[in-house]
């Protein structure tokens, strides 16, 4: 009898564990997307983890790869750069919100320029990603950079090789900037480049910088910071020449109208200020309204509401800007309007 009820024991207990394990593999979250904000998305799901025990496996994949994924239900959220149409957004069955911002910086790899040395405009590079600026030391750019001893060397385009909201951000700036370059290339995730070599992710476009002599190049700000890439100065609206910072991203954003714009999907290139960076972007998240998986969509909620309330200092050691408080209520507010389970029960 003891024998028996000790096996009893055995067994429950057993089970009990598998499903403790099989409760905690489930929680494990799913997503993939946009590489610009790849950096505070590993920190944040590191730190979550340790908080949490609850994990999150995000592929770094480029927001056109991550949209498809949202699209055919592989993942539990989408990650882009470029914002989604209302119009898409209700075709897909989509919500989409914000959850960090951030900038994208132009990066070379030119003998004799020190970081934040050499000054750009947005005509000047329009110029040179359509193939009729090709070496250092055009009069265009000498124009920009009195005193600095350009190189002749033959400049070698970088962009990306996938389709990219990092791409979408540095493309609508040009195109605000340069007629030239609307008409010929345009603003959007993926385009026709006119000239240059490709690469995928802001990983691989900072790779081609770092290993091509005379390259430019655009990644997102902590990207560059991470790898210890040469940026350059760029010109905004107001006419003046900035350092790429945190608190020139949150100059850019200041103003955003998110009410008025149709799932949050701001656009921040280009805006007025003077210490307005000219390429700053807003990264989204794509989840299903109807969610077939409560429980995974109840996770996703939860990893995103501890990062707006415990992520915003790693965020910013990160260099992107995190959401204002408004801006989170906002969000929390869109979550319980539209997020619902299988019996139309919202999750959040």
């Amino acid at each position: 009898m003891r024998l028996k009820q000790l096996f009893s024991s055995l067994v429950v207990g057993v089970a009990a564990v598998m499903a403790f394990s099989s409760a905690a593999h489930a929680a494990d979250m799913t997503g993939a997307g946009a590489t610009f904000p790849y950096p505070i998305y590993a920190k944040w799901a590191e730190s979550y983890k340790a908080a949490t025990g609850n994990g999150l496996n995000y592929q770094s994949v480029g927001s056109g790869a991550g949209i498809k994924q949202i699209k055919a239900k592989t993942v539990d959220f989408g990650a882009s750069d470029k914002p989604l149409s209302a119009a898409e957004l209700d075709a897909e069955g989509l919500m989409q919100f914000p959850a960090i911002m951030g900038g994208v910086v132009t990066v070379v790899n030119l003998d004799g320029i020190t970081p934040g040395q050499l000054k750009l405009t947005g005509p000047v590079v329009g110029d040179i990603y359509l193939g009729k600026i090709t070496k250092w030391n055009d009069a265009a750019i000498a124009a920009l950079n009195p005193g600095v001893k350009l190189p002749a060397d033959e400049i070698t385009v970088v962009h990306r090789a996938d389709g990219s909201g990092t791409t979408f951000l540095f493309t609508d700036f040009l195109s605000k900037t340069s007629p030239e370059f609307k008409t010929k290339i345009g603003a959007d995730a993926a385009v026709k480049w006119a000239v240059g070599v490709g690469g995928k992710g802001n990983e691989g476009v900072a790779a081609n910088v770092q290993r091509i002599k005379g390259s430019i190049g655009y990644v997102e700000w902590a990207f560059a910071k991470k790898n210890k890439m040469s940026h350059t100065q760029l010109k905004n609206k107001d006419g003046n020449f900035l350092q790429p910072d945190d608190d020139f991203f949150k100059a850019a954003a200041a103003n955003a109208e998110w009410t008025k714009t149709p799932g949050f999907g701001v656009v921040l290139t280009d805006q007025a200020g003077k210490n307005s960076w000219p390429i700053t972007g807003v990264s989204f998240i794509l989840m299903h309204k109807a969610q077939a998986d409560a429980n995974k969509g109840k996770e996703v909620i939860k990893f995103f509401d501890w990062a707006f309330k415990n992520g915003g200092t790693s965020a910013t050691e990160l260099d992107y800007v995190p959401l204002p408080a408004s801006v989170v209520k906002l969000v929390q507010d869109a979550w319980k309007a539209n997020l619902k389970d299988a019996s139309g029960k919202a999750i959040y």
